[in-house]
């Protein structure tokens, strides 16, 4: 897990002191955390991957903010939210060192107070959409938004996303807009048949190679796909980017 800056840097805020230095709960989250970066070095160097080119972030939709604040201080910088309201929310309570992204559905009247406050919208599946990123991104004076084209590799119909085949379209349709593509995201099949797992996160993966060459590398970089149950595959299959909530923080309820 990757930062650009150390919690230490953020040892004087007074937010920070509330975790408790000899919190059992920051102990197990700290275990976790190392025990996840092994599992996901092991895997790396097993199928001939840099671990380094493996990031992650830790999914944190309903997880209390002190959980949160254990995890930051355990050395996690990357943090995932579903919904809007409790992403801002969570935000402002927050040391200024985490970076927050988007990972659920976009609703267009959302839009506006998305952008410029995340790190990545790593759910953008629709013209209507990429056209509000732009108009609130030109309100804003803001030059670029960073984005991920959200592919629904697995078919399900109970899954967001733009069908795999459509994605190239899509991002000829909106290279004009005021939109920092960054790559793909997905979400695996909810199945425990790893060769359909598999089946999908290949499907994305080619086509995420095959998109590179249509996007200067050093913005198209990110292929984010792979949760708690199915990270492994991912890996193995050419992700970049990790999305993990239950592996960290637990069920939640």
């Amino acid at each position: 897990m990757r930062r650009s800056s150390s919690p230490d840097d953020f040892a004087g805020d007074p937010r920070l002191k509330a975790c408790g230095d000899d919190s059992n709960r920051k102990v197990e989250i700290h275990d976790r955390i190392r025990e996840l970066e092994a599992s996901i070095r092991e895997t790396a160097v097993r199928t001939g991957r840099d671990p380094a080119a493996v990031r992650t972030l830790l999914v944190s939709k309903t997880v209390p903010e002190d959980k949160i604040l254990e995890a930051f201080k355990a050395g996690v910088q990357d943090f995932g939210e579903n919904r809007v309201q409790e992403l801002i929310e969570k935000k402002r309570k927050m040391p200024m060192g985490l970076k927050w992204h988007m990972i659920g559905y976009l609703q267009t009247n959302k839009v506006k107070q998305v952008a410029g406050e995340v790190e990545l919208i790593q759910s953008l599946d629709r013209v209507e959409l990429a056209r509000e990123i732009d108009r609130q991104a030109a309100l804003k004076k803001i030059e670029k938004v960073p984005c991920l084209i959200q592919v629904n590799s697995s078919g399900e119909t109970t899954k967001f996303g733009l069908p795999p085949g459509d994605a190239e379209a899509f991002a000829g349709q909106i290279k004009n807009l005021r939109i920092q593509l960054r790559g793909i995201m997905t979400i695996g099949p909810r199945t425990q048949d790893e060769s359909e797992i598999r089946r999908a996160f290949r499907l994305t993966s080619d086509l995420f190679k095959r998109l590179a060459g249509k996007f200067s590398s050093a913005e198209w970089n990110i292929l984010s796909m792979g949760m708690s149950s199915d990270y492994k595959i991912a890996i193995e299959e050419g992700a970049t980017l990790l999305r993990i909530g239950s592996a960290v923080f637990g069920k939640r309820k």
